[in-house]
């Protein structure tokens, strides 16, 4: 009897152990978690504050009256509201008015197409075609992508002064090649030809996506009898959706805020980025103010009335940005597991 109960107490001994070093264990891992909750929390908090605060800073601003701007008792809430730096911000960098935006959207939505199409091409020949030299030709891409646009650029605006092909512009021209400069056909060769905005990061993508499709689908293909072009065209585009809209829109996006291949080979074009970084500079400041005098009659301007309608402006020209983002974010930040980003 007595062996039985040391046996008994040392169960019950053994069996207090295990339950506090359970409940140890469990304080500790729920301690752990709460840290990390609270710890992602005051991240994400930060994170939102930052973003979040330059915009709220511009309600002030960009929505009120100009004689208002830089009073020391407007801090969140504007005195007198107003839609002044907006309506000065429309007559400076649309002279079209909406048709301006509109040509914007449409030029970023057709260099987004092209750059889709072919970019989608290349990778997938990349990926799955073997011809000589593919490794070349991969590690070039990788190259232009690594490379700073201004180190090719003298050698693009010499190339689009002095077009001609194998010298046949002989054939149509007197001087024997035509000057390409200030004509949108130009960014639309560049995005043809894999030297679009970011491009080279787009053949990549569809390269790394293409690659991780089963050769199975191709060869079941092959089986039913489809064609390279079929096999491309009715296998490969449709499971590539997740890919293309992420290009897609990234493609947009980037073309829609481009200053770079706009100025340096369309710099008449009327593209909202380039109106917005040709308009408000310095040199331009002191016109902006006399403007605004003389349009809305107001005796005393300031430099913040030039910010005012300088950031009203940058509102306007993120509108369809913010559209897409809208529509498209979803999407986006499903498929970026599946672009090639990770894989």
């Amino acid at each position: 009897m007595q062996n039985k109960k040391n046996v008994n107490r040392k169960k019950n001994k053994i069996k207090a152990e295990n339950d506090a070093s359970l409940a140890i264990y469990l304080f500790k891992n729920r301690s752990k978690r709460g840290v990390v909750k609270v710890f992602s929390m005051v991240l994400i908090l930060g994170l939102c504050f930052t973003i979040i605060y330059p915009i709220l800073k511009l309600v002030p601003i960009v929505f009120s009256s100009i004689e208002d701007l830089g009073n020391p008792n407007v801090i969140w809430i504007p005195l007198k509201g107003s839609t002044v730096s907006f309506q000065a911000a429309v007559r400076l960098v649309m002279p079209e008015g909406v048709m301006t935006i509109l040509k914007s959207v449409v030029y970023a939505a057709g260099i987004m197409v092209i750059q889709v199409f072919f970019s989608a091409m290349v990778g997938y020949a990349l990926a799955r075609v073997n011809f000589p030299g593919r490794k070349l030709v991969f590690a070039l891409v990788i190259v232009v992508f690594l490379l700073p646009r201004q180190s090719l650029l003298l050698a693009q605006y010499i190339y689009f002064t002095h077009f001609d092909v194998l010298g046949i512009m002989d054939i149509f021209t007197a001087a024997g090649e035509i000057k390409l400069i200030n004509n949108p056909i130009a960014l639309v060769m560049l995005a043809v030809f894999g030297f679009g905005v970011n491009q080279s990061l787009f053949i990549f993508l569809f390269s790394q996506f293409f690659k991780n499709i089963p050769k199975e689908l191709e060869e079941a293909a092959l089986i039913d009898g489809c064609g390279f072009y079929r096999t491309y065209f009715k296998i490969m585009i449709p499971n590539a959706i997740p890919i293309i809209s992420t290009v897609g829109i990234l493609s947009f996006v980037w073309n829609y805020g481009d200053t770079y291949f706009t100025n340096y080979f369309n710099p008449e074009g009327a593209y909202m980025s380039t109106l917005l970084s040709s308009t408000f500079t310095s040199a331009n400041k002191e016109y902006i103010q006399n403007a605004l005098r003389t349009w809305y009659e107001i005796p005393l301007v300031t430099d913040i009335a030039f910010d005012a309608v300088k950031q009203a402006a940058v509102l306007i020209f993120l509108i369809p940005l913010a559209v897409v983002y809208l529509i498209g974010q979803r999407k986006l930040v499903e498929n970026m597991e599946n672009s090639g980003l990770v894989g």
